[in-house]
């Protein structure tokens, strides 16, 4: 079990300890649900609740010791020795990180993926490299956790256990929520990446500018070693071009032979012929990314463009529906215009002659409302036959949702609220040579509607509906 001197865990952060110095702390948590007997428990000032509220019911629960922004006199906190700091959000990462003994100072390799889109898709593609090549990776994001980014003690706890089961390498997902909330801080990244930056989470960061420096933070020396930047967006250039780090690029444009094809794609990195089997100019932005990122641990251009033709996408990304049925039926996490934007760009590449590209897709709930007429226009640009249908709706009327997404759109574009009947309706009208593109969840096996979590995997909800059809092909493994 690991512990730390409380005196140790002030160190790390400059904090004033009043109490015993030499209090052993045995946890480090935020979350009184995950109190252990001898814990320090973190008053975080979070949007909806204080920390500080909730310190006596932390101490009745086994905590120790308290992290707080100001000394608490209640009389139940009398004997309990408390850790005063300036802001116990920024602290909460550096102390859990202090608590797990550093492990990202040394004993493993941290590369962070930050961007709107892409970091699923990169992360995985890190890791799939690393382990072809014989390195143990260890993965932290979209699809291993209830967030994007874990909070610092989550995070740090996981990072030491990386280093326990003998993992040498985390590739970590890094939202714009983490660094603005600080999740990150007390991790050293040996290399941070930037995907791209498109319209997302304004709900939260409120101005497109806001939402730009949360993921600059990443950048800055106190987090990472040494950048990687895609210059294809105008903000990895800005990036380049401010940041006081080492700081190398990627760029699918710079890339004189390359050729898209409906199975994948050809070009030459470094020097390096590699055989991409992954569909998409994306898709090759994200494999450039991974490619450098392995190449700036220390791995040879030439094992790794060989390693590049055994990669895959994660689950849900662009992610074939196959029961022997004469059209394509593609799942994909896009849920930003601009990821949209690609993945029919990528799927109208699969149409044939005579076949239309559709599309099923709709906008979460409860998240940033700006994007929804945009996503509504590149829709129907984009595509022959546009569905609008409910994502995850959560408190918000999924009629209202929808009527947002459709005043951006052109032309004929076509609703229904539930998403399984939407799907079955386009599913049921396509026809030989055609793409259905259901766009939105990806991986996701939930729907939340008001406050119901509801079981539903796209994937699985397609199939089934296909099998009705008379479609009874097996779907590859």
């Amino acid at each position: 079990m690991a512990s730390a001197r409380i005196k140790q865990l002030a160190d790390a952060v400059g904090g004033a300890v009043h109490g015993d110095p030499d209090l052993v702390v045995l946890g480090v948590t935020n979350d009184t649900t995950k109190i252990v007997d001898g814990s320090l428990f973190c008053c975080v000032v979070g949007q909806r609740v204080d920390g500080h509220d909730l310190a006596t019911a932390a101490v009745a629960a086994g905590a120790t010791s308290i992290l707080v922004e100001r000394f608490l006199t209640d009389a139940t906190l009398r004997d309990v020795t408390q850790l005063v700091v300036s802001d116990t959000r920024a602290a909460l990462g550096p102390v859990a990180s202090a608590f797990w003994g550093h492990p990202s100072s040394g004993e493993i390799a941290v590369v962070g993926v930050t961007g709107t889109n892409g970091k699923t898709t990169v992360v995985t593609l890190v890791s799939q490299l690393l382990e072809l090549l014989g390195v143990r990776c260890g993965v932290i994001g979209t699809l291993t956790g209830t967030r994007t980014t874990p909070e610092g003690p989550e995070l740090q706890a996981q990072l030491r256990a990386f280093v326990e089961a003998g993992v040498t390498v985390a590739a970590i997902e890094v939202s714009s929520h983490a660094l603005a909330l600080h999740r990150v801080d007390g991790t050293h990244f040996a290399v941070s990446i930037f995907t791209n930056l498109g319209a997302d989470h304004l709900d939260f960061h409120q101005t497109p500018e806001r939402y730009f420096e949360a993921k600059a933070r990443l950048f800055e020396p106190e987090l990472t070693d040494r950048g990687l930047v895609n210059i294809d967006d105008v903000h990895g250039r800005l990036l380049r071009d401010a940041t006081t780090i080492s700081i190398d690029e990627y760029s699918v444009d710079a890339l004189a032979d390359l050729e898209l094809l409906s199975s994948g794609a050809r070009f030459t990195w470094r020097g390096h012929a590699v055989a991409l089997p992954l569909a998409g100019r994306f898709n090759v932005s994200n494999a450039l990314a991974a490619a450098e990122a392995v190449r700036l641990l220390g791995h040879d251009s030439g094992s790794i463009a060989t390693a590049l033709a055994s990669v895959s996408t994660p689950p849900g990304r662009f992610e074939m529906v196959d029961l022997g049925q004469p059209f394509a039926v593609l799942v994909d996490y896009a849920h930003t215009p601009d990821a949209l934007e690609n993945l029919l760009e990528t799927s109208r590449e699969l149409v044939g002659s005579a076949g239309r590209l559709r599309v099923v897709f709709g906008c979460g709930g409860d998240r940033d409302a700006g994007k929804r007429p945009a996503m509504g226009a590149v829709a129907s640009s984009m595509a022959d036959d546009v569905m609008v249908t409910s994502d995850n709706p959560r408190s918000e009327d999924p009629a209202a949702i929808i009527t947002a997404v459709k005043s951006g759109g052109t032309g004929e574009v076509r609703s229904e609220i539930d998403r399984a009947t939407a799907i079955s309706v386009v599913l049921g009208e396509a026809e030989v040579g055609d793409v259905v593109v259901i766009a939105g969840k990806g991986h996701e096996v939930t729907q939340t509607i008001g406050d119901t979590v509801l079981d539903f995997d796209d994937r699985v909800v397609a199939r089934r509906i296909l099998e009705s059809l008379g479609w009874t092909g097996t779907a590859p493994a």
